[in-house]
């Protein structure tokens, strides 16, 4: 166990009924207040492991450690862990007081401190002016603030979020993402959310970490996630990737040479190792690692535009190399001589200083 972990996840396996693997020997350390994100497509095994750490799914094999300590057989309510559902999960007879304070309710403490930490935990989340309102009369992102209230209350050691924006429009989820991240700072609670949103994770989480198919394909912070994938399905999973099928030339110190049909490509030999010559490896580009230029010069390579979308400040060229090798670029919208059509040929290279990852399957 990691010496700064707070829950160990230690080779845990669930198997469903009919022989479905959820999870396939999970090694996971979350460290002491940290905000990890388990992030991937559904069915990747993330709420699964959501739910075994927060002790409502018992796994087939490996244990849960909390501090060193097993608590793989504790019921939820004896752990020290709260639960922020996707729904909310808020009693619509109680008002608002009265939801945040219902954990608290069932521990043996006066009606005075009791109200005291509701109103803490309400002003926390800035809502300590709606403790008399009803449920019903809350927006969406009111509720899920009393949700959250509810949870920290009790002051848990972990605290779990499934999904917990999801129910929110677009503008609003962006500001709750800010305010999530605000109040784990502040509290210094250990965060531990599940979400299939690329951009929530990249834009809250301390560390995140992609699962498939009920394994762990990479743990890491978010730009290194971004700018250093480890696999194939990491580098397609966290925005958007070119995949391009290179055939290996040279090396220059750390930098490998490769050729994408007839485009150039440098990447980086995270091992030091290099391929042998003419191998074939993927390596992945960045649209906006690609630059485009409506002449042929040393270093590029022609390129057929099939599609041109608007992305606000670029365009997104759809084109195709050599071979029928699909790529894509993003072009700042008012570069100076853009001016391409579809069906128009660019002529694209690798910006200088991009680092392209060598991928592994």
């Amino acid at each position: 166990m990691a010496p700064d972990a707070l829950v160990r996840l230690d080779a845990v396996s669930k198997i469903f009924p009919g022989g479905i693997v959820g999870l396939d020997a999970v090694d996971l350390d979350i460290a002491r207040g940290e905000f990890l994100t388990l992030l991937g497509p559904s069915g990747c095994g993330k709420t699964t492991s959501l739910r075994v750490i927060a002790g409502f799914e018992s796994p087939s094999s490996g244990k849960v450690l909390l501090e060193g300590r097993d608590i793989t057989a504790l019921r939820p309510f004896d752990r020290p862990v709260n639960t922020v559902f996707q729904d909310y999960a808020l009693f619509p007879h109680m008002n608002v007081a009265e939801n945040v304070g219902f954990g608290l309710s069932l521990r043996k403490l006066s009606g005075t401190e009791q109200a005291k930490r509701v109103g803490e935990a309400l002003d926390m989340v800035g809502l300590g002016d709606k403790i008399g309102a009803r449920v019903s009369e809350l927006s969406g992102g009111q509720r899920q603030r009393v949700a959250l209230a509810r949870a920290i209350v009790c002051e848990p050691r972990v605290l779990l979020l499934d999904e917990p924006l999801s129910a929110l429009d677009a503008h609003l989820r962006e500001q709750m993402q800010v305010e999530l991240k605000r109040l784990q700072s502040r509290l210094g609670t250990t965060f531990v959310m599940v979400t299939h949103d690329q951009t929530e994770a990249l834009s809250i989480s301390d560390r995140i970490v992609v699962m498939n198919k009920g394994r762990i394909e990479q743990i890491a912070p978010p730009a290194t996630l971004y700018d250093r994938p480890a696999t194939k399905f990491v580098a397609s999973f966290i925005g958007t990737m070119n995949l391009l099928q290179s055939r290996f030339v040279d090396r220059d110190g750390d930098r490998l040479r490769f050729t994408a049909g007839a485009l150039p490509l440098e990447a980086i030999s995270e091992t030091g190792e290099a391929p042998g010559e003419g191998a074939v490896r993927t390596i992945g580009v960045r649209p906006e690692d690609l630059l485009v230029a409506t002449e042929a010069a040393s270093g590029t390579a022609p390129a057929r535009v099939n599609s041109i979308v608007f992305h606000g400040r670029t365009l997104r060229l759809h084109a195709e190399l050599g071979q029928g090798m699909p790529v894509v670029i993003d072009a700042p919208r008012r570069a100076e001589g853009f001016q391409f059509s579809v069906g128009d040929v660019a002529h694209i290279s690798l910006r200088r200083g991009a680092n392209c990852p060598m991928l592994s399957s």
